[in-house]
């Protein structure tokens, strides 16, 4: 077992190896249990803070410039019928997805492994979701370096590189911190949302009505059409990820009990899926004042968010409009972009410890996400938006509709286990339910978005994406009969136990710290029990608990799955 940032050393006698984590990947306060099931002992906030915490990081004004350039490019009518229908996606597909991280404490990325696509087969989508990460800090730092290029006139280029320095020192910090920032800033920001919306309703008030028959910028037309409803879809389901974002605050609510069943339902409802539906609002919104400024500004303009929010403001505000305007865009900004750093730190770590069994901890990937953004910004990313985030919703999609796929189909009809797992020591490295359905949809869309099918197909790239991703999954499971899914059983989380405590612990034989249950896992190779970051960076052993088979577990108490209240 190797890690460069955290020595393993071998012990006298032929007792098993011991590892001491580096400082900064010891630290849960920082660390955050980024490549870990997040224990009961650290889940201390309330389903309404988690819920808020996870909401203030969709304060972002990419939202603004989509659907703007959604209307801008295919008119009200066919850019309504898609923001809308987008949103239903998303809302659906999100649902048993933020529900499952919720009552198990784990991230996107966990709950992916256990969920179709086995220990590596979700190393692929490590990738996606980090890529979804820096695209949108690199759109949301175009957004924040232009309202300072129009408040003081900073140079964007200048600009972008604030955007990426200014959000470390929270991310740094984890948890804590981004709980403190998303509730201080919220006054500011709910001010900001929707003072611009008054002013208009009294300023302006047939503006909504010219709205609603605007025919776009391109000659698209006020009327609706197949072609560019399909088309203004994927542009806004390239937002389909978000949900994972909304998994790495939600991994930490409290445990549902009968006191507090029904803020917790609320609270994921809202901070899970629910996010869509103010998303949709606002880009509707962003649409409506990029409208209004259209003739004053400009197209190009129109598109960023600060121009529409000036122009919007100024029968009230006069010459404070651009202060005003340009502090709500840097604080919306900075809301969303701490997100966006932290959980790509988040996959990237769990991205780098399954490929290179390494983890010097979740801080040092903060880094390349942003050097990464850093990078697009300056390449200018924001002028290829539709094209760019249509590209990437074909392979969003067939992802996050696969794993909604098993949790609501296989999981309920028995083609995979009823609970999450996610831990080496039981899975398959590949298992082609879900990582097979996603590979097929996401490689036949990409194919259709480029045009090999037709118009149509090409228009509805995203649908088809997600169409194969639903049914492909638990055919897949059905026809291999849920064999990858489970390499050995596991004694810790079968569901076939009926009694113990979920959060008692287990000593790791490796790092010798105490963890509950469920991060433990049954390792011949140690003798023990070996917690779940242990068993990932472990380079030697040779999967040795995998070929042992139900002979290699017997260490453990069991405990049962976590079940709802």
């Amino acid at each position: 077992m190797t890690d460069t940032a955290t020595p393993v050393t071998r012990a006298p006698d032929g007792q098993p190896p011991q590892r001491s984590y580096a400082k900064l990947a010891a630290d849960e306060s920082r660390e955050d249990y980024s490549l870990r099931y997040a224990p009961h002992s650290f889940r201390r906030w309330s389903p309404s803070m988690v819920a808020g915490t996870a909401l203030g990081g969709i304060a972002y004004l990419a939202d603004f410039a989509i659907g703007a350039s959604i209307v801008f490019t295919y008119g009200f009518t066919s850019g309504l019928a898609s923001i809308l229908c987008a949103a239903a996606i998303i809302f659906l597909t999100g649902m048993p997805i933020a529900r499952a991280c919720a009552k198990y404490g784990l991230d996107m990325d966990l709950i992916t492994r256990g969920a179709g696509f086995g220990y590596f087969g979700s190393t692929l989508t490590s990738l996606i979701y980090a890529s979804f990460t820096f695209i949108f800090f690199a759109l949301e730092g175009s957004i924040m370096a232009q309202a300072m290029h129009q408040a003081v006139g900073l140079p964007v280029e200048s600009g972008y590189l604030i955007t990426t320095l200014i959000v470390i020192p929270i991310v740094f910090r984890g948890m804590g911190a981004l709980a403190k920032v998303q509730a201080w800033t919220q006054p500011i920001w709910l001010i900001g949302l929707v003072l611009p919306f008054l002013v208009l309703a009294f300023e302006a008030p047939d503006a909504w009505g010219e709205f609603t028959s605007f025919g776009g910028t391109e000659g698209a037309g006020s009327g609706f059409s197949w072609i560019a409803f399909g088309l203004g879809t994927g542009v806004a389901l390239s937002l389909i990820a978000q949900i994972g974002e909304q998994a790495d605050y939600l991994r930490f609510m409290p445990a549902k009990t009968e006191a507090n069943k029904r803020r917790w339902n609320l609270a994921v409802l809202a901070a899970g899926p629910g996010w869509v539906v103010i998303g949709a609002a606002k880009q509707l919104g962003g649409a409506f004042l990029a409208f209004v400024a259209l003739e004053a500004v400009g197209k190009t303009h129109a598109l960023e968010p600060i121009a529409p929010q000036i122009e919007a403001l100024k029968p009230w505000l006069g010459s404070v409009a651009l202060p005003a305007a340009a502090l709500f865009v840097i604080v919306s900004q900075i809301k969303i972009n701490v997100t966006n750093a932290y959980s790509g730190s988040l996959s990237w770590s769990n991205f780098f410890s399954r490929i290179t069994h390494r983890h010097p901890g979740r801080v040092w990937y903060i880094f390349l996400n942003l050097a990464i953004a850093l990078t697009l910004m300056e390449m200018n990313m924001f002028a290829a938006l539709n094209k760019l985030l249509g590209f990437y919703s074909n392979v969003g999609i067939a992802w996050i509709v696969a794993v909604a796929a098993d949790l609501v189909i296989n999981k309920r009809i028995g083609l995979s286990p009823p609970y999450i797992e996610f831990k080496r020591a039981y899975l398959y490295a590949v298992n082609p339910a879900g990582f097979g359905a996603m590979v097929i949809a996401s490689t036949v869309s990409i194919l259709a978005f480029f045009g090999l099918f037709g118009r149509y197909a090409e228009a509805f790239s995203t649908f088809i994406a997600a169409g194969l991703a639903l049914v492909l999954c638990p055919l897949l499971a059905w026809l291999t009969r849920g064999k990858y899914y489970l390499a050995r059983p596991n004694p810790v989380n079968g569901p076939h136990v009926e009694a113990g405590d979920i959060t008692a612990t287990h000593t790791c034989a490796v790092c010798e710290t105490a963890y509950e249950l469920p991060d433990i896992a049954d390792c011949p190779a140690q003798s023990g029990p070996v917690c779940s970051l242990c068993c990932s960076l472990d380079a030697h052993c040779g999967d040795a608990c995998r070929k042992g088979g139900a002979a290699a577990g017997a260490v453990l108490m069991p405990v049962p799955v976590l079940r709802e209240g």
